[in-house]
């Protein structure tokens, strides 16, 4: 595959601007491979970044090319690359720790000591290094993972999104025949329905308003509008006043983590999957919590789990294809943008595609 010397990159220039030029192609390093981008997906986080809301941090510098939820294909090797091959289809990971530090050492690299330090290895995609909104970027083999033959280059986009549902789930584990209860039907709320059931819960509730939670009609159970309803009285009369067994907050609202604590039954587990605002301080029933010993767990990106979920998104035992509303070409960003957070003509997952769609 011939590769140009320049491609096509949305590049930040400040806070809240942007512009398609044309960029270098990077070169891979050691043990980096060189990935033709084929399709990302915008984040929540991605509007965040862009207007510059922590500007320093994410991103730490201008210019920079943001995007972290993508697929491509393998087109060049890097030294010491032995585990793939040009012309690899690949699904990537926005995370790479050091990978000696004490937390890349118990497995946990999303939590790596060294983060925002490029010297020691670590890699955050998309947040701290460049990302994937441009034609081609280099990768650490360690931060993508073969993509199935029956899986297009959109859904593979998605595997990033799914990770951060199986992540969670993995923390706090499904308990088979059980019933589970998410709070906010934005595309991983959704696919935190598909994939509870997929590992074992036999009855989903989830919480949201009426425009998000009609995508949720076919996968959940029991629908709670809580614009009608209050949730909480609403699933303890579901669940006779028995509680759920696991509670996904996947919002970020103010009073959230408050509902998914009354909704779960003594002994139950929350997975913390939204990221609120900064200036959200929830308030929490204290001695509630310890007298039902109900246990929470925050959670952060997708460690691990890769391979696992684009398997079960091989055997079609949790569906992401429909989830994908609408894709754009890198030059019409902007509207695509505009389409992900204004949530127009119902969008959920908004995909650009730099080198065009699929054939």
């Amino acid at each position: 595959m011939t590769i140009p010397e320049e491609m096509d990159a949305l590049v930040l220039t400040g806070p809240g601007t942007f512009e398609v030029r044309k960029e270098p192609v990077p070169h891979p390093g050691p043990g980096e491979v060189l990935c033709r981008i084929r399709a990302i997906a915008i984040c929540g986080s991605d509007p965040e970044i862009i207007r510059g809301d922590i500007a320093g941090y994410w991103p730490p510098h201008y210019p920079f090319i943001a995007g972290h939820e993508w697929s491509g294909e393998v087109v060049a090797l890097g030294e010491g690359v032995t585990n793939f091959r040009e012309g690899d289809r690949v699904a990537g990971e926005a995370h790479k720790g050091c990978g000696y530090c004490s937390r890349c050492l118990e497995g946990r690299y999303n939590l790596c000591r060294n983060y925002m330090k490029p010297e020691t290895g670590h890699r955050h995609y998309g947040f701290t290094n460049n990302g994937a909104y441009a034609q081609y970027n280099a990768y650490s083999v360690k931060a993508i993972t073969h993509l199935p033959d029956n899986l297009s280059f959109r859904e593979g986009a998605l595997i990033d999104t799914a990770g951060i549902v199986a992540h969670a789930m993995e923390l706090t584990g499904i308990t088979p025949g059980g019933t589970v209860a998410v709070i906010g039907p934005g595309p991983i709320g959704l696919i935190a329905l598909r994939l509870a059931r997929a590992l074992g819960a036999a009855r989903t509730i989830i919480v949201g308003r009426k425009p998000r939670l009609a995508a949720a009609e076919s996968t959940a159970d029991h629908l709670v509008d809580f614009e009608s309803s209050d949730p909480v009285d609403t699933i303890r009369t579901i669940t006779g006043d028995f509680g759920v067994d696991e509670a996904f907050e996947c919002s970020g609202a103010l009073g959230t983590f408050n509902q998914a604590v009354r909704i779960v039954k003594r002994g139950g587990r929350i997975g913390l999957l939204g990221v609120p605002p900064k200036d959200v301080v929830e308030e929490l029933p204290f001695a509630y919590i310890v007298a039902n010993e109900i246990a929470v767990f925050g959670s952060k990106a997708n460690p691990h789990v890769a391979a696992g979920v684009l398997r079960l998104c091989a055997s079609k035992q949790l569906p992401i294809r429909d989830l994908i509303t609408h894709a754009f070409p890198l030059e019409s960003f902007g509207d695509a943008l505009d389409t992900f957070v204004r949530r127009r003509e119902g969008a959920l997952k908004v995909v650009i595609e730099p080198h065009g769609p699929e054939l």
